[in-house]
């Protein structure tokens, strides 16, 4: 089963155009090298947000894990980017405590 209320999940713009998208970001520029492999740029962000919702929040998460400030759920599956090159990618998101849609909290390489 999907996570809960994943249609009406928050996407921060900033973390895929300051972030994973970023060639300048300190931590967010090794996935950046990745994400632009796929097809991604900072300038098209809202392909990626649109991918990640299609492509991920459909699947069921990997694991479900409490923790200090909700559930956190991991899904782990195949991401097609724009070039129609294909990756498998760990998406991470949380269910804060006393809220009820999910957030998207960050994205990787499966296997890093």
């Amino acid at each position: 089963m999907p996570i809960p209320n994943a249609e009406h999940a928050i996407i921060d713009p900033a973390k895929l155009y300051g972030y994973l998208l970023s060639h300048v970001h300190p931590q967010g520029r090794a996935k950046a090298v990745f994400f632009r492999a796929l097809g991604y740029e900072s300038t098209t962000w809202p392909r990626l947000d649109a991918d990640l919702r299609r492509q991920h929040l459909s699947q069921e998460p990997a694991s479900i894990t409490p923790s200090a400030y909700g559930q956190m759920y991991v899904i782990r599956a195949m991401l097609v980017g724009p070039s129609a090159e294909s990756a498998a990618v760990v998406s991470i998101w949380i269910v804060r405590t006393g809220e009820h849609v999910p957030r998207f909290v960050t994205a990787y390489p499966e296997g890093t």
